[in-house]
């Protein structure tokens, strides 16, 4: 039987969506560097220890990659989403470092019916990542557009 699908309706402020752990690899790490972001601090370990960041440190595009990612797997795959219109905070608190075990959550601030497409709800999620030491490693605050159940429903 498949999984239910999350519409709008499903989703009132204060809903909770636990995101399952993630465990950060050394290679993984590199391998994205190597691509997207190439700095010294990404690309070695050795870098990384001369560095504030203290290792070898995913860049931020990585850590909110995984944590999208996360979300992905955790509700985004069971829901009626139809995307994003942006993102309205993005804040990298604290380097996630090879061997960190990241978890999070993602939390519904609100949620409204679009005036111009009736059959979307606009619902706006606060997100946090914390790493196993409970130090807070991402945050971040966007919309994200869901399709209603009753497609016929008016503003």
């Amino acid at each position: 039987m498949p999984s239910p699908i999350l519409h709008f309706e499903d989703l009132p402020v204060g809903r909770v969506f636990e995101l399952a752990a993630k465990t950060v690899d050394a290679s993984e790490i590199i391998e994205f560097a190597r691509e997207f972001d190439p700095q010294p601090m990404h690309l070695s370990e050795e870098a990384g220890k001369a560095s504030i960041l203290g290792g070898l440190s995913a860049s931020g595009w990585h850590t909110s990659s995984m944590f999208m990612r996360m979300m992905i797997d955790s509700y985004l795959l069971a829901s009626a989403s139809e995307g994003a219109p942006g993102i309205d905070v993005m804040e990298w608190r604290k380097p996630v470092l090879a061997g960190d075990t990241l978890k999070g959550r993602s939390i519904v601030e609100a949620a409204r019916p679009m005036r111009s497409r009736p059959h979307i709800g606009i619902v706006t999620f606060s997100h946090e990542l914390e790493n196993q030491r409970g130090e807070t490693v991402l945050r971040s605050r966007n919309s994200i557009m869901f399709r209603r159940r009753d497609a016929e429903v008016s503003a």
